[in-house]
């Protein structure tokens, strides 16, 4: 069973970083090809986020900032490939399916290639254009190690909110907030 990239979102920022956001969940590849012979200067600012920090969705074509490492079943790998080939054909202009699917195999091959690491890690790319050519640089993200408690080691003794005794601020005045006042006000 080999392993492959699945979008992952942590919050809703991809929605307003990228111009279409993937979908938790899709199967996905790097997709640096998208950006294959395009002058940076000339991309939006939602299409240059994507160039820095996305990964193509292979459902929605859309970008995640972020994917885990998932495995997939031969079966399921050869439906993505066709897919994808199917895409490359429609989409991009791909000369014969038989080069659309050598592509496509190229793109799972890569993306299989970034997995090489336990189920559940996270993955992270940075691109960026060199000489004119794109650059990536793949991090991978690991949860930290939990103590006895079950919490990580940073975060073990962490509380939420703290309270500080100010020296030196008796002669403030003392605030006083009227809730009710301002619920009576906004309705």
């Amino acid at each position: 069973m080999s392993k492959l990239p699945r979008t992952l979102r942590l919050d809703p920022s991809d929605t307003f970083i990228f111009e279409r956001a993937a979908e938790a969940g899709e199967w996905a590849i790097s997709g640096a090809f998208i950006f294959w012979n395009v002058d940076p200067d000339t991309l939006g600012p939602k299409q240059r986020a994507a160039l820095r920090a996305g990964f193509l969705g292979l459902t929605s074509f859309g970008w995640s900032t972020l994917c885990t490492v998932t495995p997939v079943m031969a079966d399921e790998r050869a439906s993505i490939v066709e897919d994808l080939a199917t895409r490359l054909m429609q989409a991009f202009g791909a000369p014969s399916m038989e080069d659309a699917r050598a592509a496509a195999e190229e793109e799972i091959a890569f993306a299989e290639g970034l997995c090489e690491h336990p189920e559940g890690t996270v993955l992270a790319v940075q691109r960026q254009v060199e000489d004119g050519e794109i650059r990536e640089r793949f991090r991978t993200l690991h949860a930290r190690e939990k103590d006895a408690s079950g919490r990580d080691g940073l975060h073990s003794g962490a509380r939420a909110f703290t309270f500080h005794e100010i020296d030196g601020d008796d002669d403030a005045p003392e605030e006083q907030v009227d809730l009710i006042g301002l619920m009576d006000k906004n309705t």
